[in-house]
C-alpha cells in the first residue's frame, strides 16, 4: 500500500501531466521551430540549473500577512483622458482608462497550480475583492504560467463580466475552456483594435511557458501596449531583461499614440540571480529596462505575493530604491504600488 507522501507526489504528476497544453500548431518563425517558442538569442536553462537552485535555496523573509489591504470600491469607469491604475497584487492590475476597464494577468486564487490544494500559496491578500471589480471589458493574459492565468479567477469572470480575453498564440484555449470570449490569438508585434478607444500590440518578453511537466515551450507569452486617448501604457508580463525592451521602445514610437507614457514592470522573483536572471528582470534590470523603453514613469509589478524566488518579502522594492539611486533616478519615476490603492495619471 503506498504511503500517503507517495500517494501525493503520484497525484501531483498525474496533475501536472494531464494539466499539459494543447500544442500550438502554425508557421516556422523567428521564435517558433514549428514545434516550439524560444527566445531568440538566449540559450534553454537546463534542468540541472532547476535541481542546483532547489537543493540550495536561500529564501528570504516571507511573513504571511493580514487582510488589511483591501481599498475602496474602484469607479464604475474613468472617462476622458486620464488613466487610474489600482494594483490588485502580484501582476493583477486594474486599468481603468478612455471608458473601458481593463484587467491584467488576473488572480484572485488562495493557492496558484493544477487544483486549489496543489501549488503556491498567497502570502499576501487581493487589494479589491473580485465582486467589487466594476464592468470588465477586455482581460490581457500575457502566458500560461499559474501565477498570471488562474482558471477558477477566469471562470468567475466569463460569469460576471464576459469581458474581451486577449492571449499569445496557444493560450486562448485556456479562457475558451471555461466559455471565455476570444477576438484572436497574438504573435509579437501583432495587433488587436478592440474598439475606437482601445488598439493593443502584442510585444515581445523573454521568458517561457508550461503548464505541465511535457508543455514546455508550446504555447507563447508576451507583453503589451495599449494605445488610448492616455497615450501608449506597456504591461510587461514576466520577461527577463533583454534587447527587446530597446525594440519595444521603438515599436510604441512609430505608434498612433506614441512613445510609451507609463510602463508597467517586474521587479520581484530574481533572486537567485544566476539561475532567475533569464527569465526574472532583477530591480536593477527592470530600472535599466525603464531606461531602454525610454517611459516617463514606471510602476513595479510581480511581487510581494508568491513566495516563487528566493528574495524576500521586502526585497523587490528595497533593492529597486538601491538601484534608482545607482541610476540617479527619483523613485517617484518608478513606485512600488500599495493594493487597493488607485493611481491617477494624466
Amino acid at each position: 500500500m503506498p504511503t500517503t507522501l507517495s500517494f501525493l507526489a503520484l497525484s501531483s504528476l498525474l496533475f501536472t501531466i494531464s494539466a499539459c497544453a494543447p500544442r500550438y500548431k502554425g508557421p516556422i518563425t523567428d521564435h517558433f521551430n514549428g514545434k516550439k517558442f524560444f527566445n531568440p538569442g538566449m540559450p534553454e536553462r537546463t534542468s540541472g540549473g532547476v535541481l542546483k537552485w532547489l537543493l540550495h535555496r536561500d529564501k528570504g523573509p516571507w511573513p504571511e500577512q493580514p487582510d488589511a489591504f483591501v481599498g475602496a470600491r474602484p469607479a464604475t469607469r474613468v472617462e476622458g483622458n486620464s488613466l487610474v491604475l489600482t494594483f490588485v497584487n502580484h501582476s493583477t492590475f486594474l486599468i481603468q482608462t478612455a471608458g473601458l476597464n481593463i484587467l491584467t494577468d488576473p488572480v484572485w486564487s488562495k493557492r496558484v497550480g493544477p487544483t486549489s490544494w496543489l501549488g503556491i500559496k498567497r502570502k499576501r491578500p487581493p487589494g479589491l475583492r473580485l465582486e467589487e471589480l466594476p464592468p470588465i471589458d477586455v482581460v490581457l493574459l500575457s502566458h500560461n504560467h499559474y501565477d498570471h492565468l488562474d482558471l477558477p479567477t477566469i471562470k468567475k469572470l466569463v460569469k460576471a463580466h464576459n469581458p474581451l480575453f486577449v492571449t499569445p498564440l496557444g493560450v486562448s484555449y485556456l479562457p475558451r475552456s471555461v466559455d471565455g470570449r476570444i477576438a484572436q490569438e497574438l504573435d509579437w508585434n501583432d495587433t488587436l483594435r478592440v474598439n475606437d478607444n482601445l488598439l493593443i500590440s502584442c510585444t515581445q518578453a523573454q521568458h517561457f511557458s508550461n503548464r505541465g511537466i511535457g508543455d514546455r515551450e508550446e504555447t507563447l507569452w508576451c507583453g503589451y501596449l495599449l494605445h488610448t486617448s492616455f497615450g501608449t501604457t506597456y504591461f510587461c508580463g514576466d520577461s527577463g531583461y533583454g534587447p527587446h525592451f530597446k525594440k519595444i521602445a521603438e515599436q510604441a514610437q512609430r505608434s498612433t499614440t506614441g512613445p510609451i507614457k507609463l510602463a508597467l514592470l517586474p521587479i520581484g522573483s530574481y533572486r537567485p540571480e544566476w539561475f532567475m536572471a533569464p527569465v526574472h528582470v532583477s530591480p536593477a534590470g527592470a530600472v535599466q529596462a525603464f531606461v531602454d523603453l525610454r517611459a516617463p514613469q514606471a510602476v513595479g509589478i510581480h511581487f510581494g505575493t508568491f513566495q516563487q524566488g528566493d528574495d524576500g518579502l521586502a526585497e523587490p522594492a528595497d533593492d529597486l530604491r538601491k538601484a534608482l539611486l545607482a541610476a540617479k533616478i527619483p523613485e517617484n519615476q518608478f513606485l512600488v504600488p500599495k493594493e487597493g490603492h488607485p493611481m491617477v495619471f494624466k
